[in-house]
């Protein structure tokens, strides 16, 4: 891969894994924040939902975190780029894209296939 790509790349992954960050901060500090006493149990459901919803938005940014940092590491030990799977080059398109990935989209859509064909 050229190294302008890389540092394309690069930068781009920084830039996600701060905003990741920062997100994750918000709601450690939403979450320890006093909440108002609801009378009403209806109230009191909504933001026991909404609260459910925003930690399971956590949990998935807290998985891409993981996978931005070895999307990183992957760039420090030059295997960016490279299908795990075949050994291929991964498409500049596809990276930009989903600049996590670690497989060419021949691999992906063989395992997706596979994956629906056994029901997972």
């Amino acid at each position: 891969m050229d190294p302008k790509d890389l540092k394309f790349f690069e930068e781009l992954l920084h830039r996600r894994l701060q905003e990741l960050l920062s997100n994750a901060g918000e709601t450690v500090s939403g979450m320890t924040e006093q909440k108002e006493n609801f009378p009403d149990p209806t109230d009191r459901a909504t933001l026991e939902s909404d609260r459910n919803f925003m930690l399971r938005i956590r949990d998935r940014e807290y998985k891409l975190i993981n996978k931005v940092k070895k999307a990183l590491d992957r760039i420090e030990n030059g295997t960016f780029g490279i299908c795990e799977k075949c050994g291929e080059d991964i498409s500049i398109e596809r990276l930009k894209a989903r600049p996590v990935t670690t497989q060419c989209i021949d691999c992906k859509t063989k395992e997706e296939a596979f994956e629906k064909a056994l029901g997972i």
